[in-house]
């Protein structure tokens, strides 16, 4: 096996050089493995050249049988005859601290010596019998390993791992296809509203064509992404291309473990992602919190030029509710429809009661799902659009001389219209005050006649035609709680029959709509009320299946055209934050495999997913965290479900996302043996829960700006919020599950005490208060939750973050020697060594930059603000230059 690293360093005449070697699992490794290493001198870091110095051949059992398992090895040139130096190789094993000798593999740095042990960027650094990340998520490791002192004088090893994420590219793919598949259907279902008056029918096209425009470009994408391999990470570089809009910046996890004498293994996991935002279409109008509350104002004055109804948010998500719940029960009703029929067919009385329990609870929660009022005034209002319609009400009102055939006039106070009962209308809001007008411009127009001394008459914004019965869809979903009344009624018939051969009892009377049978044919006598009952349930559904999409073809309507183009942008931020949050969740995931309490609080409660954000209330990244408050919003729509995985295989245990815009679940498929270790209610596939909190704190130079000249009422509002929904999920955490199911810490604060001091923290008029993140990470990580942090690139804001965490956790919960604290952070925080290493904090990086202080990213105009007369002159200056830019 062949085996190289370049490493070199010309500050050191005589430097000492670590690398690890690769044992890739396919090629096991044994005593008589044969290991070939051959040592290159890299002549210029920028330049791939390099010269051959020697290499050395070894076995692994040599290795193993030597004093201390260590070999001194002597390189040979070419020709096997000059001696080019020597190469020391040793095993490290984490569990005897005490014996390994590092003193020699220091890596020096200014007024420092980083104690690092061991580097590797290969699967081998992996154990792979207690971390279980793996295969199918998570792939190129990136492992370095440290010794630090306690108080104690004794020694710690701390082993940091970095890995990509192929998460990364597979959610994003499959979400692609979801919202190709979801578009297509409304496609579909719009052609399958029938025939429409003009007006509505050209709106109709209209809204085709849009969605064909995003069906084009979400396929385009989707084909460039598939010819993508290799790539398991979109780098900052990236960030504003258009085929790789869908994909997070920067996804990495990163774990830390710590081993300790006499104490068990601890591990801190956390994912660093750039923030969720689309910068391939830009800020210059702001993020998607900002646009779609200028948008929500607007469409009103939309639907007045497009003369729809206007239809609040809630009554939209309400008509999305409605068309998914139905598309969701719709096949469960049939099949357990099916399976009652099954067991009256093998006379199964317990397997009759189950299907019986099961199909009524489905029907009755169809039922009242579809007892809305939207559905009934939807439906009044597109037969009102029908063109059958038009021609009655044209020949019934006349129109005014002169009139243009599009006017509305609107009604006074006195004459209240019946549009205010309809959705997005406040009973107490006048038709003067409404923006809502008649959804048909050529059939119902308003128009007035006077009689000889009569009042006006003034036509309804959606009439009610006097051929239409208003009753008719009560009746029609009331038929579907009959039809359920007369199956039920014929089990209990049946059962008794079948008791009263053991046990006669007296004949009782049934109601009139059960019609009798032959006793012992149990599915021909409930086969005729089943099909009933599954008839009523199909005329139901293609009844609010119209109306539905006639709803959303009204907000489509007025949506056009910015409202298209705001769906997009939120798919493609809201695609960027799933990735994250399925990688998190998979990692916490398997981290908690083994404790049963995690277990419990998962199934019960569900986890709390913290995003910390470094983002400044400045310039674009305002509308970057404007994007990512609306991404981890919608992420309350996500659920996650575990299954059993078909096979072992990589391929089948890929997570896998189901489900439309409104609710997706993600399903995250476990090996059997390991699926059969969970609890019943998860492996009965309960839905599981995640609640995602966002809390951000802008700590770089122009935070500082903003923080003295600007507003940052934003960042306040994001917290105040988030605080609300991290104290209500900790109320309902210890309602639910016992506080003996949270891990324990050194630390012994109160996580209640811990709240109140982030609530205070919260509204503390501070600059860059970054006692909010820190006190926001401990609740997370004292509540089992998911820990990510993110700046506009995940690179230097989050890595600062990242390290002075990790040193802040070896320090509070591991007793880390304040001599060692600043050693500690300045070793994770160097660039140790070029190549794959000199990626970890860069990983787009294709070489190693020289080090310099870490702290340079956090205040590079510091001497600007030592003299505010400077500062100003730096403000003026670059207004200038912004102003001359986009002149």
């Amino acid at each position: 096996m062949d085996c190289f690293r370049l490493h070199k360093k010309r500050a050191n005449k005589d430097p000492l050089f670590l690398t690890g070697v690769t044992f890739p699992s396919e090629y096991p490794a044994s005593p008589e493995t044969l290991v070939k290493l051959t040592v290159y001198d890299a002549k210029d870091k920028s330049q791939e050249s390099s010269s051959f110095l020697g290499s050395a051949t070894f076995s692994v059992g040599d290795l193993l049988r030597a004093k201390d398992e260590r070999l001194t090895l002597s390189l040979r040139s070419s020709d096997g005859v000059c001696a080019a130096g020597t190469v020391v190789v040793s095993r490290l094993k984490m569990g005897e601290m005490e014996d390994v000798d590092v003193d020699h593999i220091t890596t020096e740095i200014p007024s420092h010596k980083c104690p690092l042990v061991y580097e590797s960027a290969s699967h081998a650094c992996i154990d792979r019998g207690n971390n279980p990340l793996t295969g199918p998520v998570f792939k190129n490791p990136i492992c370095k390993v440290y010794k630090f002192q306690t108080v104690d004088s004794k020694w710690m090893l701390v082993r940091e791992q970095m890995e990509e994420c192929a998460l990364s590219f597979s959610i994003p793919k499959q979400l692609l296809s979801l919202y190709i598949q979801e578009d297509m259907s409304r496609v579909q279902d719009l052609r399958e509203l029938g025939e429409l008056s003009p007006h509505w029918d050209n709106l109709r096209k209209e809204v085709m064509t849009r969605y064909g425009g995003i069906i084009n470009s979400y396929q385009e994408t989707l084909a460039e992404l598939d010819k993508i391999t290799g790539r398991s990470f979109k780098p900052s570089c990236c960030k504003a291309q258009k085929s790789l809009e869908f994909i997070p910046i920067n996804l990495h996890t990163q774990r830390m473990r710590v081993t300790c004498p006499r104490k068990t293994d601890a591990f801190y996991d956390i994912v660093t992602v750039g923030a969720p935002a689309a910068h391939f279409q830009g800020f210059k109008c702001g993020g998607l919190q900002r646009l779609l509350t200028r948008y929500e104002a607007e469409k009103k004055s939309f639907s007045t030029a497009y003369q729809c109804i206007y239809y609040s948010p809630e009554h939209t998500a309400k008509a999305q509710e409605v068309l998914c719940t139905m598309s969701r029960l719709l096949p469960l009703i049939t099949s357990l429809a099916d399976q009652l029929l099954q067991a009256a067919q093998e006379h199964s009385s317990p397997g009759l009661r189950i299907a019986l329990k099961n199909l009524s609870d489905k029907t009755e929660q169809f039922v009242h799902t579809l007892k809305d009022e939207l559905v009934k005034s939807a439906l009044l209002a597109l037969h009102a659009a029908r063109p059958g319609y038009v021609s009655k009400n044209q020949k019934q009102t006349p129109v005014l001389g002169g009139q243009h055939q599009g006017h509305i006039l609107q009604g006074s106070d006195q004459n209240p219209s019946p549009v205010q009962g309809l959705p997005g209308h406040s009973p107490a809001t006048s038709i003067t005050d409404s923006t809502a007008v008649c959804n048909n411009v050529e059939g119902l127009q308003k128009s007035t006649t006077r009689g000889e001394g009569g009042p006006l008459k003034h036509q309804d914004s959606i009439p009610h035609h006097k051929e239409y019965d208003e009753e008719e869809w009560d009746r029609v979903w009331a038929n579907v709680a009959k039809c359920l009344n007369c199956v039920i009624a014929m089990v209990d018939k049946l059962q008794e029959e079948d008791n009263s051969k053991q046990n006669p009892v007296p004949e009782q009377q049934l109601a009139d709509v059960i019609i009798s049978h032959k006793p012992g044919d149990w599915r021909e006598q409930l086969c005729p009320q089943v099909t009933r009952l599954k008839e009523c349930v199909m005329e139901v559904v293609e009844k609010a299946k119209r109306a539905m999409t006639f709803v959303l073809l009204q907000e489509a309507a007025c949506s056009i055209p910015q409202g298209f183009l705001l769906q997009q942008r939120r798919d493609v931020v809201f695609s960027q934050a799933l990735a994250a949050l399925a990688c998190g969740f998979v990692m916490r995931l398997y981290a908690g495999m083994q404790d049963q309490g995690f277990l419990k609080q998962l199934h019960l409660v569900g986890l709390v997913a913290q995003f910390e954000s470094l983002l400044s209330i400045y310039s674009e990244e305002i509308g970057m965290l404007e994007d990512m408050e609306v991404g981890i919003s919608d992420l309350q729509r996500v659920q996650f479900q575990i299954t059993e995985a078909k096979t072992d295989n990589l391929s089948d245990l890929q997570p896998l996302v189901c489900g439309r815009r409104d609710h997706f679940t993600v399903e995250v498929p476990l090996p059997r043996l390991v699926f059969q270790t969970l609890p019943e209610e998860i492996k009965e596939g309960k839905p599981l829960r995640v609640f995602p909190v966002l809390f951000n704190v802008g700590i770089n130079e122009q935070q500082t700006i903003a923080e003295r000249f600007g507003d940052i009422s934003l960042q306040e509002r994001i917290n105040q919020r988030n605080f609300e929904m991290l104290e209500a999920y900790y109320k309902s955490l210890s309602e639910k599950v016992p506080l003996a199911c949270l891990p324990c810490f050194q630390t012994q604060t109160d996580i209640k005490e811990l709240l109140e001091t982030l609530g205070q923290n919260v509204v503390t008029k501070k600059r860059k208060n970054v006692e909010i993140l820190w006190i926001a990470g401990t609740i997370c990580r004292r509540l089992n939750g998911i820990r990510f942090t993110s700046c506009k690139s995940a690179k230097d804001r989050t890595s600062m973050s990242v390290t002075l965490e990790q040193c802040a956790l070896l320090r509070d919960e591991h007793q880390l020697s304040k001599d060692f604290f600043i050693r500690a952070l300045d070793c994770m925080r160097s660039r140790l060594t070029q190549g794959d290493i000199g990626q970890w904090e860069d990983p787009e990086a294709g070489s190693m930059t020289e080090n310099k202080p870490a702290s340079r990213h956090f205040y590079p105009i510091a001497l600007l603000l030592v003299s505010s007369h400077l500062l100003v002159v730096w403000l003026i200056l670059s207004l200038v230059f912004l102003l001359a830019k986009y002149q």
